[in-house]
């Protein structure tokens, strides 16, 4: 670990306290479709899981 640099703590301290507003703050709008696949019922998946577990 080097010496201590109060000239560089200085820097990262006001660094770190500056807020940077250059960014767009409007969010995008997304337009499409949202799918949701359910898939197998619960019987189903717990006869994969107890097929899993007694491999």
């Amino acid at each position: 670990m080097g010496a201590y640099d109060e000239a560089e703590h200085e820097r990262r301290e006001r660094k770190t306290s500056e807020v940077n507003a250059d960014f767009d703050a409007e969010r995008p709008e997304y337009s499409g479709s949202l799918t949701y696949d359910s898939g197998d019922s619960a019987e189903a998946l717990l006869d994969k899981f107890q097929e899993l577990q007694s491999e």
